[in-house]
């Protein structure tokens, strides 16, 4: 049995960019991820938190990394990524996106993102 567990665009304010400006003001960036985990039984079976992939643990390696500000929205990805598999084991894959939601692009967008996906 696999499942997937996911966080779907969490809202995070961070300050992540190359341009001075971008790590001094900041930006709004929305955080989706997906972790794939195998099951034999455990959680669906016993119904214990202590079993399963928890999504407020995920929430919150999410908070952790994206206060690290970085150059590049690919190195917080991956980040987030090896954050996730070494807190939980079990991941055997999945998705990480972040998207910087004004992008100083000088043309409206609704996002600037990147996906990892493993």
């Amino acid at each position: 049995m696999k499942f997937t567990i996911e966080i779907n665009a969490m809202r995070v304010y961070a300050f992540h960019g190359v341009m001075a400006q971008e790590r001094k003001v900041g930006n709004l960036f929305e955080v989706t991820v997906h972790a794939d985990y195998a099951v034999d039984g455990c959680g669906a079976v016993t119904d214990e938190l202590s079993d399963t992939v928890n999504y407020a643990d995920i929430a919150a390696i999410i908070t952790s990394e994206m206060a690290v500000a970085s150059n590049l929205l690919e190195h917080v990805a991956d980040r987030i990524r090896r954050a996730l598999c070494s807190r939980f084991p079990a991941v055997t894959g999945g998705m990480v996106r972040v998207a910087k939601l004004t992008p100083p692009l000088g043309v409206k967008v609704d996002s600037a993102a990147v996906t990892l996906r493993w």
